[in-house]
């Protein structure tokens, strides 16, 4: 329902420093200016949606994005609703399934250490996995180590 255009455009949500997670989109194409947008989410069918508590908002004041914390990927999937309201006019809709662990940002490897030996030209690194709220093996990283001469 609603007239074609209104709807938000490219919505994404990004997990990052464990527990932080930006999403934003893009104003609708044919929306007006005082359209206004609201993100809803749950983490289970069972649970009721719940509102954005923190918007981030464009030059004219309208939602195109909302900031969360203490975000847990321990239930895998998140359901994202976006509706808008604005005086005379239906405006389209957004829903969204996204599995919470694809779009968590790691954190870099910690306490990452060198130990070179100049008389075998020999050098151990050694390093701690990022911190992360799902992954509990260590064997599930993979790390590429790239080496430069100076």
């Amino acid at each position: 329902a609603g007239m074609n255009g209104t709807a938000i455009e490219n919505f994404v949500c990004v997990i990052y420093n464990v527990s932080f997670m930006n999403c934003t989109w893009h104003v609708g194409r044919t929306a007006s200016g005082d359209t206004q947008y609201f993100l809803y989410w749950k983490t289970s069918r069972k649970e009721d949606l719940t509102e954005c508590q923190n918007y981030i908002k464009d030059n004219c004041g309208r939602h195109t994005g909302c900031r969360f914390q203490n975000v847990t990927i321990e239930k895998k999937r998140a359901y994202f609703l976006v509706n808008a309201s604005r005086s005379g006019q239906n405006i389209q809709s957004h829903e969204k399934m996204i599995m919470l662990y694809k779009i968590e940002k790691l954190t870099p490897p910690l306490n990452v250490t060198v130990n070179c030996r100049e008389a075998s030209h020999v050098c151990e690194i050694s390093w701690q996995p990022p911190h992360t709220s799902h992954v509990k093996r260590h064997a599930c990283f993979k790390y590429e180590i790239v080496i430069e001469n100076k």
